[in-house]
Protein backbone atom coordinates (compact mmCIF):
# COMPACT_ATOMS: atom_id res chain seq x y z
CA UNK A 1 0.00 0.00 0.00
CA UNK A 2 1.19 3.53 -0.78
CA UNK A 3 1.02 6.27 1.87
CA UNK A 4 -1.95 8.65 1.82
CA UNK A 5 -1.57 12.42 1.81
CA UNK A 6 -2.87 12.32 5.38
CA UNK A 7 0.03 10.08 6.39
CA UNK A 8 2.53 12.46 4.83
CA UNK A 9 0.88 15.42 6.54
CA UNK A 10 1.12 13.64 9.89
CA UNK A 11 4.75 12.73 9.24
CA UNK A 12 5.72 16.31 8.31
CA UNK A 13 4.08 17.67 11.46
CA UNK A 14 6.07 15.31 13.69
CA UNK A 15 9.26 15.93 11.70
CA UNK A 16 8.92 19.70 12.09
CA UNK A 17 7.86 19.66 15.74
CA UNK A 18 10.06 16.71 16.82
CA UNK A 19 7.47 16.24 19.52
CA UNK A 20 4.46 13.95 19.15
CA UNK A 21 2.17 15.82 21.54
CA UNK A 22 2.88 19.21 19.94
CA UNK A 23 2.36 17.73 16.48
CA UNK A 24 -0.96 16.20 17.57
CA UNK A 25 -2.19 19.57 18.85
CA UNK A 26 -1.11 21.21 15.58
CA UNK A 27 -3.03 18.61 13.58
CA UNK A 28 -6.06 18.61 15.86
CA UNK A 29 -5.93 14.88 16.60
CA UNK A 30 -5.23 12.78 19.67
CA UNK A 31 -1.59 11.94 20.38
CA UNK A 32 -2.12 8.14 20.53
CA UNK A 33 -3.79 8.30 17.11
CA UNK A 34 -0.82 10.18 15.66
CA UNK A 35 1.69 7.73 17.16
CA UNK A 36 -0.27 4.81 15.72
CA UNK A 37 -0.40 6.38 12.24
CA UNK A 38 3.35 7.04 12.23
CA UNK A 39 4.03 3.43 13.23
CA UNK A 40 1.77 2.25 10.41
CA UNK A 41 3.61 4.52 7.96
CA UNK A 42 6.96 3.07 9.04
CA UNK A 43 5.55 -0.42 8.56
CA UNK A 44 4.28 0.46 5.08
CA UNK A 45 7.65 1.91 4.07
CA UNK A 46 9.58 -0.85 5.88
CA UNK A 47 11.92 1.70 7.45
CA UNK A 48 12.33 3.65 10.68
CA UNK A 49 11.61 7.35 10.28
CA UNK A 50 12.22 8.54 13.84
CA UNK A 51 14.64 7.66 16.62
CA UNK A 52 12.60 7.85 19.82
CA UNK A 53 13.43 7.69 23.48
CA UNK A 54 11.65 8.96 26.58
CA UNK A 55 13.08 12.46 26.21
CA UNK A 56 13.51 13.22 22.52
CA UNK A 57 12.47 12.50 18.95
CA UNK A 58 14.91 12.75 16.04
CA UNK A 59 14.73 12.05 12.32
CA UNK A 60 16.63 9.10 10.96
CA UNK A 61 18.49 9.34 7.65
CA UNK A 62 15.45 7.83 5.93
CA UNK A 63 13.21 10.30 7.74
CA UNK A 64 15.24 13.25 6.46
CA UNK A 65 14.95 11.94 2.89
CA UNK A 66 11.19 11.49 3.23
CA UNK A 67 10.71 14.95 4.75
CA UNK A 68 12.05 16.71 1.66
CA UNK A 69 9.88 14.66 -0.68
CA UNK A 70 6.78 14.83 1.52
CA UNK A 71 6.97 18.62 1.69
CA UNK A 72 7.15 18.82 -2.09
CA UNK A 73 4.21 16.46 -2.55
CA UNK A 74 2.04 18.33 -0.02
CA UNK A 75 2.93 21.72 -1.48
CA UNK A 76 1.98 20.49 -4.96
CA UNK A 77 -1.32 19.07 -3.72
CA UNK A 78 -2.16 22.21 -1.76
CA UNK A 79 -1.68 24.24 -4.92
CA UNK A 80 -3.96 21.89 -6.86
CA UNK A 81 -6.54 21.96 -4.06
CA UNK A 82 -6.59 25.77 -4.00
CA UNK A 83 -7.09 25.91 -7.77
CA UNK A 84 -9.91 23.36 -7.58
CA UNK A 85 -11.61 25.31 -4.82
CA UNK A 86 -11.20 28.51 -6.78
CA UNK A 87 -12.89 26.87 -9.75
CA UNK A 88 -15.94 26.04 -7.67
CA UNK A 89 -18.36 28.27 -5.78
CA UNK A 90 -18.52 26.37 -2.51
CA UNK A 91 -16.60 27.44 0.59
CA UNK A 92 -16.09 24.94 3.40
CA UNK A 93 -16.67 26.41 6.86
CA UNK A 94 -15.45 24.61 9.98
CA UNK A 95 -17.55 24.79 13.15
CA UNK A 96 -16.27 23.84 16.57
CA UNK A 97 -19.20 24.54 18.89
CA UNK A 98 -22.95 24.88 18.58
CA UNK A 99 -23.79 28.05 16.63
CA UNK A 100 -27.23 29.46 15.98
CA UNK A 101 -28.46 28.09 12.65
CA UNK A 102 -30.06 31.42 11.83
CA UNK A 103 -26.64 33.08 11.80
CA UNK A 104 -25.30 30.43 9.44
CA UNK A 105 -28.22 30.93 7.07
CA UNK A 106 -27.73 34.71 7.18
CA UNK A 107 -24.06 34.36 6.32
CA UNK A 108 -24.84 32.16 3.34
CA UNK A 109 -27.69 34.29 1.99
CA UNK A 110 -25.87 37.58 2.49
CA UNK A 111 -22.62 36.47 0.90
CA UNK A 112 -24.24 35.03 -2.22
CA UNK A 113 -21.91 32.03 -1.94
CA UNK A 114 -22.65 28.39 -1.26
CA UNK A 115 -21.29 27.24 2.07
CA UNK A 116 -20.65 23.74 3.36
CA UNK A 117 -20.56 23.53 7.14
CA UNK A 118 -18.29 20.90 8.69
CA UNK A 119 -18.35 20.06 12.43
CA UNK A 120 -14.83 19.96 13.85
CA UNK A 121 -13.66 18.23 17.04
CA UNK A 122 -12.97 20.52 19.99
CA UNK A 123 -9.37 19.31 20.09
CA UNK A 124 -8.70 21.12 16.78
CA UNK A 125 -8.28 24.85 17.54
CA UNK A 126 -8.20 25.66 13.80
CA UNK A 127 -11.54 23.98 12.99
CA UNK A 128 -10.10 22.22 9.96
CA UNK A 129 -7.94 25.07 8.64
CA UNK A 130 -4.68 23.28 9.52
CA UNK A 131 -5.69 20.10 7.71
CA UNK A 132 -7.28 22.10 4.86
CA UNK A 133 -10.62 20.42 5.44
CA UNK A 134 -12.03 23.94 5.82
CA UNK A 135 -11.49 27.21 3.95
CA UNK A 136 -12.91 29.32 6.77
CA UNK A 137 -13.64 28.67 10.42
CA UNK A 138 -16.15 30.11 12.88
CA UNK A 139 -14.37 30.18 16.23
CA UNK A 140 -14.83 31.66 19.70
CA UNK A 141 -11.08 31.60 20.35
CA UNK A 142 -9.09 32.42 17.18
CA UNK A 143 -5.99 30.25 16.54
CA UNK A 144 -2.95 31.86 18.17
CA UNK A 145 -0.74 31.26 15.16
CA UNK A 146 0.72 33.59 12.54
CA UNK A 147 -0.47 31.21 9.81
CA UNK A 148 -4.06 32.38 10.39
CA UNK A 149 -5.97 35.65 10.35
CA UNK A 150 -9.30 36.42 11.98
CA UNK A 151 -11.99 39.08 12.30
CA UNK A 152 -14.77 39.43 14.86
CA UNK A 153 -18.27 38.82 13.50
CA UNK A 154 -20.45 39.41 16.55
CA UNK A 155 -20.52 39.56 20.34
CA UNK A 156 -22.90 37.57 22.52
CA UNK A 157 -23.58 37.44 26.24
CA UNK A 158 -22.45 34.36 28.10
CA UNK A 159 -25.10 32.16 29.70
CA UNK A 160 -24.91 29.23 32.08
CA UNK A 161 -26.96 26.08 31.55
CA UNK A 162 -27.88 23.94 34.56
CA UNK A 163 -30.47 21.43 35.79
CA UNK A 164 -33.82 22.99 36.60
CA UNK A 165 -33.35 21.69 40.17
CA UNK A 166 -30.16 23.76 40.62
CA UNK A 167 -30.11 26.32 43.46
CA UNK A 168 -29.62 29.15 40.93
CA UNK A 169 -32.27 28.00 38.47
CA UNK A 170 -34.86 30.50 39.70
CA UNK A 171 -32.53 33.50 39.39
CA UNK A 172 -33.00 36.09 36.65
CA UNK A 173 -29.23 36.13 36.24
CA UNK A 174 -26.09 35.03 38.07
CA UNK A 175 -22.62 36.42 38.76
CA UNK A 176 -19.31 34.58 38.53
CA UNK A 177 -18.87 34.70 42.29
CA UNK A 178 -21.98 32.48 42.50
CA UNK A 179 -20.25 29.91 40.31
CA UNK A 180 -16.73 29.67 41.76
CA UNK A 181 -17.42 26.49 43.74
CA UNK A 182 -19.73 24.92 41.19
CA UNK A 183 -18.53 21.89 39.21
CA UNK A 184 -18.27 22.65 35.49
CA UNK A 185 -18.59 20.43 32.45
CA UNK A 186 -15.26 20.89 30.66
CA UNK A 187 -14.03 20.25 27.15
CA UNK A 188 -11.25 17.64 26.89
CA UNK A 189 -7.75 18.85 27.91
CA UNK A 190 -6.66 18.71 24.27
CA UNK A 191 -8.98 21.66 23.57
CA UNK A 192 -6.40 23.87 25.29
CA UNK A 193 -7.31 27.56 25.22
CA UNK A 194 -10.91 26.81 24.25
CA UNK A 195 -11.34 24.61 27.34
CA UNK A 196 -9.97 27.38 29.57
CA UNK A 197 -12.19 29.97 27.90
CA UNK A 198 -15.46 28.11 28.50
CA UNK A 199 -14.39 27.44 32.08
CA UNK A 200 -13.92 31.23 32.48
CA UNK A 201 -10.49 30.72 34.05
CA UNK A 202 -9.68 34.35 33.20
CA UNK A 203 -12.51 35.58 35.46
CA UNK A 204 -11.77 33.48 38.56
CA UNK A 205 -8.99 35.54 40.13
CA UNK A 206 -6.70 32.54 40.27
CA UNK A 207 -9.25 30.28 41.94
CA UNK A 208 -9.07 26.67 40.72
CA UNK A 209 -11.86 25.27 38.57
CA UNK A 210 -13.94 22.39 39.85
CA UNK A 211 -14.39 19.98 36.92
CA UNK A 212 -17.35 17.69 37.42
CA UNK A 213 -17.05 15.91 34.07
CA UNK A 214 -15.60 16.24 30.58
CA UNK A 215 -17.61 16.17 27.36
CA UNK A 216 -16.51 15.65 23.76
CA UNK A 217 -19.83 16.63 22.19
CA UNK A 218 -22.82 18.88 22.86
CA UNK A 219 -24.90 15.76 23.51
CA UNK A 220 -22.45 14.61 26.18
CA UNK A 221 -22.66 18.07 27.80
CA UNK A 222 -26.43 17.81 28.04
CA UNK A 223 -26.25 14.28 29.42
CA UNK A 224 -23.71 15.31 32.08
CA UNK A 225 -25.88 18.25 33.14
CA UNK A 226 -28.99 16.05 33.30
CA UNK A 227 -27.09 13.72 35.64
CA UNK A 228 -26.18 16.62 37.90
CA UNK A 229 -22.44 16.40 37.21
CA UNK A 230 -22.01 20.12 36.63
CA UNK A 231 -23.01 23.27 34.79
CA UNK A 232 -21.72 24.77 31.57
CA UNK A 233 -21.11 28.16 29.91
CA UNK A 234 -22.44 28.78 26.41
CA UNK A 235 -22.96 31.74 24.08
CA UNK A 236 -26.40 33.37 24.16
CA UNK A 237 -27.07 32.46 20.53
CA UNK A 238 -26.69 28.77 21.38
CA UNK A 239 -29.28 28.83 24.18
CA UNK A 240 -32.14 27.59 21.94
CA UNK A 241 -30.02 24.59 20.97
CA UNK A 242 -29.80 23.53 24.62
CA UNK A 243 -33.48 23.91 25.52
CA UNK A 244 -33.97 20.33 26.66
CA UNK A 245 -36.48 19.16 29.28
CA UNK A 246 -34.98 19.55 32.74
CA UNK A 247 -32.35 22.11 31.68
CA UNK A 248 -32.55 25.89 32.16
CA UNK A 249 -30.30 28.76 31.02
CA UNK A 250 -29.52 32.02 32.82
CA UNK A 251 -27.28 34.96 31.81
CA UNK A 252 -23.98 35.52 33.63
CA UNK A 253 -24.27 39.23 34.34
CA UNK A 254 -20.66 40.16 35.03
CA UNK A 255 -18.81 38.16 32.35
CA UNK A 256 -17.58 40.00 29.27
CA UNK A 257 -19.43 39.03 26.08
CA UNK A 258 -17.89 36.25 24.02
CA UNK A 259 -16.85 37.08 20.46
CA UNK A 260 -17.47 34.89 17.45
CA UNK A 261 -14.75 35.30 14.83
CA UNK A 262 -14.15 34.17 11.27
CA UNK A 263 -10.66 32.76 10.69
CA UNK A 264 -8.80 31.84 7.52
CA UNK A 265 -5.31 30.88 6.33
CA UNK A 266 -2.83 33.66 5.56
CA UNK A 267 -1.75 31.85 2.40
CA UNK A 268 -5.31 31.59 1.03
CA UNK A 269 -5.62 34.74 -1.09
CA UNK A 270 -8.59 33.64 -3.18
CA UNK A 271 -11.07 36.36 -4.00
CA UNK A 272 -13.94 34.15 -2.79
CA UNK A 273 -12.42 33.90 0.69
CA UNK A 274 -11.53 37.59 0.94
CA UNK A 275 -14.95 38.67 -0.33
CA UNK A 276 -16.73 36.43 2.16
CA UNK A 277 -14.66 37.71 5.07
CA UNK A 278 -15.25 41.33 4.05
CA UNK A 279 -18.99 40.81 3.76
CA UNK A 280 -19.37 38.78 6.94
CA UNK A 281 -17.38 41.22 9.06
CA UNK A 282 -18.78 44.35 7.42
CA UNK A 283 -15.38 45.61 6.29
Amino acid sequence: MEPHLRDLRYFVAVAEELHFTNAAVRLGIAQPTLSRQIRQLETQLETTLFDRDQRSVALTVAGKELLEGARSILAAWNGISLRLNHAGETLRVGLQTAINRGLLNDLERGSGQTLEFHPSPWIDPTCGLATRKADLALVWVPPADERYLSRTLRSELQWIIMPESHRLAESDGVNMVDLFDEPFIALPPEAGALRDYWLATYARGGRPVVVGAEADTAEEKIEAIEHGLGICLIAEGAVPLYRWPGIVARPVLDLAPCELSIAWRVDDDRDAVRDFVSHASGR
